[in-house]
């Protein structure tokens, strides 16, 4: 093994060292949290795959291919379709708002009013998918080292903080194109063609596997529906897929190179699928199916091989809890800190900032979204170490976020008559069905999702229409953002566009 740690090590030493280079560029509150708005397409699109293609997609989805065969890639497929229609139908309008959070779009479609509420439920969401990317560690590094959980997780958890904190989204665009390559090498170029010919091709995979296992929709419809809802729905509203929107350097940017992310997407799937197939077809019994990524990469890949393919899988997780990292951080300064201590002036967005990372009140802005950054990932490694199901936390995040959140932001993006009263009442009872059905249901059962989504959009055009439409001067305004008509909320220097 003495080669794959050098691998391993080496790549963490590297991951480190972007971090340090990151902070060399993060001058201002735009570098640090959107890496100044101005990625070209190759970075880009690396990233955006990277921060959606986490350990639940690399080890997850491996281990759907081993429950149900093919029709396991659905998970994965389904993320890749949200990433595929925000860039096509949303991407470039929401990245000509120039704002840094989805709480600070709301303010500016329903007039200021909305957004400490649904900055709650954000943050809540974001922490809770970093928790659980942060608790992959322990599965990850005990295949790697052989540690306890607890070790694990502090080590993994205090690398990604370390960069996430020096350097912001240039660190974690730096350190994800890395991760992008490291996961197409190690995950689509060498474990997939070695894990089927290991299992003897794909004659003798359909030989030795029931049918069911090579059904496209053998995983279920009722369960295909519920990752639509979940993760297709989930990747149109997400703060963390949103923060890389913010970061595209143009429209063109935004829409082709996220339609390239999620095309890649939907070839990682299958890819994932394929391999937890053929780790069927070699370990017909393993006590469960998330250890069928470990055991094929630890039993059948050579040295050398076999590290490159960990730390892969190390990138998948990183990358996820990096993006999650930074989105949990912003939205608690941003959205919820900055409003209750009153210091933001100016319009949402970034009025009242003078372009040197300092606020109205001369506040370092970039050095308080630095501090925000350390605290929450702190708290994202003390939770992972207390929290012990990955799947029920990430259920929790991804109803509230679905059940609370869509229904308001993508009536704001979508329909005009829809008010602020209308956007809070849909959060608010959105949110608390959730809640409650999964109380009822229990966390896992489809139900909540389903309901509370359904009495979300039926408060939300009830209410709308109960109310008086959003006042003229706040949808002009809001028109000439979408636009990309309104004054730049700050300056930047004129950089090349990064390719």
């Amino acid at each position: 093994m003495a080669v794959d740690y050098i691998v391993i090590v080496v790549y963490l030493a590297g991951m480190l060292a972007m971090g340090w280079w990151g902070m060399r560029r993060a001058k201002s509150k735009s570098e640090f949290l959107v890496a100044g708005r101005r990625l070209g397409p190759g970075m880009y699109s690396g990233t955006m795959a990277a921060i959606v293609l986490g350990g639940a997609s690399t080890i997850g989805g491996v281990g759907l291919g081993y429950q149900y065969g093919l029709s396991g890639a659905w998970m994965v497929v389904t993320i890749g379709l949200g990433i595929l229609a925000l860039s096509v139908f949303f991407s470039a309008r929401i990245a000509r708002l120039k704002v840094y959070t989805v709480s600070e779009m709301l303010d500016l479609r329903y007039g200021g009013r909305a957004g400490l509420i649904s900055g709650v439920v954000m943050w809540a969401y974001t922490l809770m998918l970093a928790v659980t990317s942060t608790i992959a560690y322990a599965t990850i590094f005990d295949v790697l080292f052989d540690v306890n959980r607890t070790l694990a997780i502090v080590l993994g958890g205090s690398i990604v903080v370390a960069y996430s904190t020096l350097g912001g989204m240039w660190s974690i665009t730096l350190t994800d194109m890395v991760q992008f390559v490291v996961k197409t090498i190690g995950v689509l170029l060498l474990l997939l063609p070695i894990a089927v010919v290991k299992a003897g091709g794909f004659g003798e995979m359909k030989a030795q596997l029931p049918t069911e296992y090579f059904d496209p929709l053998g995983i279920g419809g009722e369960t295909i529906f519920t990752y639509v809802l979940i993760y297709t729905f989930g990747m149109l509203i997400g703060q963390d897929i949103w923060q890389r929107v913010f970061t595209a350097g143009s429209d063109r940017t935004a829409k082709w190179g996220g339609t390239v992310a999620g095309t890649y997407c939907l070839v990682y799937a299958v890819a994932g699928a394929v391999i937890g197939t053929a780790a069927k077809v070699l370990y017909p019994r393993l006590a469960s199916p998330d250890d069928a990524f470990a055991t094929i990469v630890k039993d059948e890949l050579p040295v050398g091989v076999r590290g490159l393919v960990l730390a892969a899988a190390l990138a998948a997780v990183m990358s996820t809890s990096s993006g999650a990292l930074i989105a949990c951080a912003t939205v608690a300064n941003n959205d919820i800190w900055s409003r209750l201590r009153g210091a933001v002036r100016g319009p949402r967005g970034g009025g009242g900032r003078d372009g040197d990372g300092h606020d109205g009140d001369g506040h370092d802005e970039v050095k308080g979204n630095r501090a925000f950054i350390l605290a929450m990932g702190v708290a994202v490694i003390l939770i992972a170490i207390a929290l012990n199901d990955v799947v029920e936390a990430l259920t929790v995040a991804y109803n509230l976020l679905v059940g609370g959140l869509l229904v308001p932001i993508l009536g704001g993006l979508l329909w005009k008559r829809g008010t602020a009263q209308g956007a809070l009442a849909a959060v608010a009872v959105g949110g608390l069905a959730v809640v409650g059905l999964m109380a009822a249901y229990g966390i896992l059962a489809n139900e909540p999702v389903y309901y509370g989504l359904l009495a979300s959009l039926a408060v939300y055009v009830a209410v709308s229409l109960a109310t008086r439409p959003t006042d003229e001067a706040t949808l002009t305004a809001w028109r000439e953002r979408l636009a990309g008509r309104a004054p730049e909320p700050q300056s930047e220097p004129a950089v090349p566009t990064p390719q």
